[in-house]
């Protein structure tokens, strides 16, 4: 427990059960990858890597060289995919610490070359990203011919594997999706003729595996001889995507398995400071945007939005309190909340208060957190800050 009582729980059992339940979900032919970027999604690298490599990843997934880095400290003997890519002094970095960088530009495969032949490195593996329609990092079709005559026989790297990012894998309809599959083909026939024979696909994500694509993804790699390789990230950590449209009843049985059997990592708690009493007429919080109607106990809570809690919940929130929902009141400030115990009995100074997660029988999610502040749940993790020490459990 911390000095300041703002701490986030990480259940490294659940991470590690969601590991494999995702796994058994998308079968024997299709090989997860483990995303760990940001800090494992704001849940700690230090405490989630190790735990992915436990429950059976090979594989893990980061956004830069320096978590890269971090990474291969923490887990020796794992497989490291940098994911968006390398920047110009990143190259040997890349071979010391044998990580395996995604490409889609010549300048980066001459930054991996000359930092492999500075340091006497004879091959060195990356995965070619092609761009199938998000505009983002990639490959277009076009340019694919002439990155792939690089790789020529004297060549120190080695195409390992060939991906793509599935943009909107949680529309339900699945359209663009099937587009971008289509694309992919195209992009593996033309790899095909170039004579080069990567033997990994690399595609999908948390949307996708739950959706049912691992059966299409896995198709479209065995008619290219590959290995399928699939990345979620939100599902390890808990969470089941939502769709848009919501499924009908036609709902894929994967996505009512998920519901079921996937569990929360991160619960996030902080303590009441302090407790008043004030009367009717009272303002609260900066500017003056709440004013109590009627006497009322206000409890006072450390945590606020340097911590990552959204000054947009002001007056539009509620955080628990002895099993109970606690109205936020008054707007939010740097490092510390106010919240509304008139209706909730004895609440004393210490009492635990959550964040997300459970207490008794109430609960609050990172989707409700999402909803209340017009984001995202993968925002609100890796919102939450660094001073917030991460426990694991």
């Amino acid at each position: 427990m911390p000095n300041r009582p703002c701490w986030v729980e990480i259940s490294t059992r659940a991470f590690e059960d969601n590991y494999r339940f995702l796994s058994r979900l998308a079968g024997p032919q299709v090989e997860l990858l483990a995303i760990v970027k940001a800090n494992a999604y704001g849940h700690s690298l230090e405490l989630c890597a190790p735990a992915a490599i436990r429950a059976g990843a090979n594989w893990l997934g980061v956004t830069s060289v320096e978590e890269g880095v971090e990474a291969r400290r923490l887990c020796p003997e794992a497989r490291i995919l940098v994911i968006s890519g390398i920047f110009p002094h990143d190259g040997e970095d890349v071979v010391r610490n044998k990580l395996t960088a995604v490409v889609w530009d010549s300048w980066q495969l001459d930054i991996l070359e000359a930092a492999a032949r500075s340091l006497g490195v004879r091959s060195i593996s990356v995965h070619l990203e092609i761009d199938t329609g998000m505009s983002r990092q990639g490959a277009d079709l076009a340019s694919l011919p002439s990155l792939l005559a690089s790789f020529r026989r004297d060549y120190p790297l080695r195409l390992e594997a060939v991906m793509t990012h599935l943009f909107a894998a949680d529309e339900a309809d699945g359209q663009v999706t099937e587009d971008q599959l289509s694309r992919m083909n195209d992009a593996l026939i033309t790899v095909k003729a170039s004579g080069i024979h990567p033997g990994i696909l690399n595609i999908g994500n948390s949307a996708a595996l739950l959706s049912g694509q691992a059966s299409n993804i896995s198709k479209l790699a065995a008619r290219f001889d590959m290995k399928a390789l699939m990345r979620p990230g939100l599902a390890l950590y808990g969470l089941v995507p939502e769709y848009d449209p919501q499924f009908s009843s036609a709902e894929p049985m994967s996505l009512g398995q998920a519901r079921l059997n996937l569990r929360p990592v991160l619960s996030w708690k902080s303590q009441v400071v302090s407790v008043h009493s004030v009367d009717a007429g009272t303002v609260v919080g900066y500017n003056g945007t709440f004013v109590a109607t009627e006497p009322m106990r206000l409890a006072l809570i450390a945590a606020g939005y340097a911590d990552g809690l959204d000054r947009k919940l002001g007056n539009h929130f509620s955080l628990l309190v002895r099993g109970q929902r606690a109205p936020v009141v008054g707007r939010i400030s740097m490092d510390q909340t106010v919240v509304d115990v008139t209706e909730i009995p004895d609440v004393v100074p210490g009492d635990e208060v959550v964040l997300i997660g459970a207490q008794d029988s109430e609960k609050i999610s990172s989707f409700d957190h999402a909803r209340a502040a017009g984001t995202i749940p993968w925002e609100i993790f890796t919102r939450i800050a660094s001073r917030v020490p991460r426990v694991a459990i």
